[in-house]
């Protein structure tokens, strides 16, 4: 069945790899238009074509879909959930380092290692099944984690209602969360995105991310739906509490998308690669990707940057959002009765915990909506990409060559005019100069601007509007800075490819242009080549990613230290505190990407 799905060879052979402009042409637009066959004798069939790459590219980035599902269920729930175990807001921010800590460590280590992995499964799948696996279990223990705690400390005879039980169970919680970032960063996440670019499918790495876009969104919206809903009540026998019912549907969507991606997923086999490195170790790992660092093109580095000053920023949003609007919820609830029992104040938080959901599911159907409409406005850029070693490859074919840039447009020579005619028909929603760069500008001012509103709103309305326009923010935020690095990444392995015999040879039998004598070309050396692999690019972007999330819970963890009231108290601003913190990471953000 899945041989049914796949593009054929000759149809790969017939359209070509990603490149990308330079940054003042930087109009990259996801993929929503598809690539045009390469003459006319072919697009006679381009429609059967179409059909059936856009059903296996389904069935590819499924699993990101479910994915979306668990995060949805830890942003939505995790904070509120954790904190009715006994944890104070202080302590939330530092457990919820755990994401940023095991993305720092560990997904550069196994990004290198799925690199030199050899496997007859492929680079990415063995990770991606083992994460999937270890993603489950600590989310179904996470989820039981009061009864895990309530076993060990009657084996020591500890009392439940006591401050040693209490104590258990929130160092179990918060080894389970460590546990389940590290499966979810180490074995899932990195590799949806970089599966895409192991797999048969090299010529549509832009309609694979898009697709991978939407089916994340689809994911954020089924999951914040869920969190909205009264669980317990709907399905009784998935468990009494609404994170327990929400981990169980969470963990089987993720295992029936994992294994449907998995099953159809046809990587190009990496044994008929050049041999792997040997002895990775962390230690040479991390040295490794250090070195690796002054070797990125200028591009991405610069994104890298970016990304930096705005993941300080998103952080808060992502994991507070909730309890700030939730915190407006209960506030005259607090007010009208200080006198609320812990049982009590549990009921009212899973109340308001459900109307910040709602709040979240606003904003992913905003993000969705943006995700589709904000491609359409982007001005493409109408400047013809020339690829390394267009004149070598093509003489022998002597007929037009489709070129696909970063932008998601076909550039075409002049002959292909119903390429022309389906770019034209698209262009009329372009708003003139709207580029990519300046997308992600706004997007940026926007977010901070309402971060910086919270100082002002008094009702859930207000709020939940307010994140809901976030929404806007998100999905260029999922789209701008991989669209960037994708491109690189392309067109550095384009080259590389192009400046090689790749006639299916094993490697060891190439002929390596720059090793004969009358080579007169830039020199690659062999760090060069590694540093573009995408496992190393994504890894350091993830650690530009990931660092500065340990600096904004260092920093949220100092104002909810100093601002946060107990558990129960009315009128508690330091969540909205932090979110203004987050807004001005954001215009740093601005800053640096005004400079690009």
């Amino acid at each position: 069945m899945a041989g049914l799905m796949e593009p054929s060879a000759s149809e790969n052979e017939s359209l070509t790899s990603v490149t990308g402009p330079n940054l003042e042409n930087e109009p990259l637009m996801p993929a929503y238009v598809a690539i045009q066959p390469a003459s006319a004798t072919e697009s006679r069939d381009y429609p059967d074509q179409e059909s059936r790459t856009k059903l296996y590219l389904f069935l590819l980035t499924l699993s990101m879909g479910g994915l979306e599902i668990v995060w949805s269920a830890q942003h939505s729930n995790g904070s509120p959930f954790l904190a009715s175990l006994g944890m104070s807001k202080s302590l939330l921010a530092f457990v919820w380092v755990a994401g940023p800590l095991t993305g720092i460590i560990a997904q550069p280590y196994i990004g290198i290692r799925s690199d030199n992995c050899r496997s007859s499964w492929g680079k990415r799948k063995p990770f991606m099944v083992i994460g999937g696996a270890a993603t489950v279990i600590f989310l179904l223990a996470l989820a039981w984690v009061r009864e895990i705690a309530s076993v060990i400390t009657g084996v020591f005879n500890i009392d439940v209602q006591s401050d040693g039980a209490k104590v258990t169970t929130i160092v179990i919680a918060t080894v389970l969360v460590y546990c389940l970032d590290f499966s979810i960063n180490s074995g899932i996440n990195a590799f949806n995105s970089q599966q895409v670019k192991s797999s048969d499918l090299s010529s549509f790495k832009n309609q694979a991310n898009a697709w991978g876009s939407r089916l994340a969104s689809a994911g954020n919206i089924f999951g914040y739906i869920l969190g909205y809903m009264n669980l317990p009540k709907a399905f009784p026998i998935f468990g009494n509490t609404q994170f327990k019912v929400l981990g169980v549907i969470a963990s089987f969507f993720l295992a029936i998308t994992l294994a449907i991606s998995c099953s159809y997923i046809k990587e190009k086999d990496p044994r008929k690669e050049r041999p792997a490195l040997q002895n990775l170790s962390i230690i040479s790992c991390c040295t490794l990707t250090l070195r690796y660092i002054p070797r990125l093109s200028l591009r991405i580095r610069k994104v890298c940057g970016i990304q930096f000053a705005a993941w300080c920023g998103w952080l808060p949003f992502l994991f507070y959002s909730t309890m700030f609007i939730g915190q407006i919820y209960a506030n005259p609830i607090f007010e009208k009765d200080r006198d609320l029992s812990d049982g009590e104040i549990t009921k009212i938080w899973e109340d308001a915990t459900r109307i910040g959901t709602f709040a979240l599911l606003i904003n992913a159907v905003i993000s969705l909506v943006a995700s589709v409409v904000l491609p359409l406005l982007v001005t493409p850029s109408d400047k013809e990409i020339k690829k390394p070693g267009d004149a070598s490859i093509n003489s022998e074919l002597e007929r037009p060559v489709s070129t696909p840039d970063i932008s998601g447009w076909t550039t075409v020579n002049e002959h292909n005019t119903e390429t022309q005619k389906n770019r034209r028909d698209v262009s009329k929603f372009n708003i003139p100069g709207l580029t990519l760069k300046r997308a992600w500008l706004l997007s940026h001012v926007l977010f901070a601007g309402c971060m910086f509103s919270t100082a002002l709103i008094s009702s859930v309305q207000a709020a939940s509007a307010i994140i809901g326009i976030v929404g806007v923010s998100w999905a260029v935020t999922l789209w701008a800075p991989f669209a960037f690095i994708s491109a690189e990444v392309a067109q550095y392995n384009q080259a590389e490819t192009q400046s090689q015999d790749v006639q299916g040879r094993p490697y060891d039998e190439r002929v390596v242009p720059w090793a004969t004598d009358d080579y007169e070309g830039p020199l690659v050396d062999d760090e060069d080549r590694a540093a573009n692999q995408s496992g190393v690019v994504l890894g350091i972007h993830n650690i530009c990613v990931s660092f500065p999330q340990i600096i904004s819970t260092l920093i949220s963890s100092g104002i909810f230290h100093a601002l946060q009231k107990p558990r129960g108290e009315p009128w508690d601003d330091s969540v909205g505190w932090v979110l203004r913190f987050a807004g001005c990471a954001a215009l740093v953000a601005a800053f640096l990407t005004n400079s690009m």
